[in-house]
C-alpha cells in the first residue's frame, strides 16, 4: 500500500509541474529551406526571392518594392499573457526598374520599438439623449399611412 501512496503522489507531482509548463508558438514566416539573409543583393530579383522565401509577411503600404518576412517565437504560462521570447524580421528591398534586389536587412528584438497608442474617444456629432429623451422621444409624432403615393418607387397618380 506505501508503494501505491508513493507512485500516486508522484504521478500527482509530474502533472502538476507539467501545468506549469510554458506552451511555446511560432508564428510567421519559417525558414524551412532557405533563409531570407541568404538573399543576394544584385543577383536576386523579385521572381528568385518568391521561388526561394514564398511569399513575403507583409509589402509595405507606401514602398510596394519593400518586402517584409517577420517571424516570432512567444511562450505562454497558465493564464498569463504571452510573453514575446524572440523576434526576426527581414527587410528585402527591390530597384522598381529592374526587380532586382537592393538591399536585404536583418532585424531583431533590440531594433523594435514600443508605440504609444491614444486613448483619447473621438467625439461624435449630434447631442446625448437622456433616458427619459430615448424613451418618450416618439411620442406624440404621427405615422403616414402606407398609400401608393408616399410609397418610394410607386406610381404617380395621374
Amino acid at each position: 500500500m506505501s508503494n501505491f501512496r508513493t507512485a500516486l503522489i508522484a504521478a500527482v507531482a509530474v502533472a502538476g509541474l507539467s501545468a506549469c509548463a510554458p506552451t511555446v508558438a511560432r508564428q510567421g514566416y519559417q525558414a524551412v529551406d532557405a533563409n531570407p539573409k541568404e538573399v543576394k543583393v544584385g543577383e536576386d530579383t523579385k521572381s528568385t526571392v518568391l521561388a526561394k522565401l514564398g511569399s513575403p509577411s507583409a509589402i509595405s503600404t507606401f514602398e510596394p518594392n519593400t518586402w517584409y518576412y517577420v517571424s516570432q517565437i512567444t511562450s505562454t504560462t497558465t493564464y498569463h499573457r504571452p510573453q514575446v521570447n524572440s523576434r526576426d524580421v527581414t527587410v528585402v528591398s527591390f530597384d522598381p526598374a529592374s526587380e532586382q534586389v537592393t538591399a536585404v536587412k536583418a532585424l531583431d528584438m533590440a531594433d523594435g520599438r514600443k508605440v504609444a497608442f491614444n486613448d483619447r474617444e473621438t467625439p461624435t456629432r449630434g447631442r446625448e439623449l437622456t433616458v427619459l429623451e430615448q424613451l418618450l422621444g416618439n411620442v406624440g409624432r404621427t405615422v403616414m399611412p402606407n398609400t401608393e403615393e408616399n410609397q418610394p418607387g410607386g406610381r404617380r397618380p395621374d
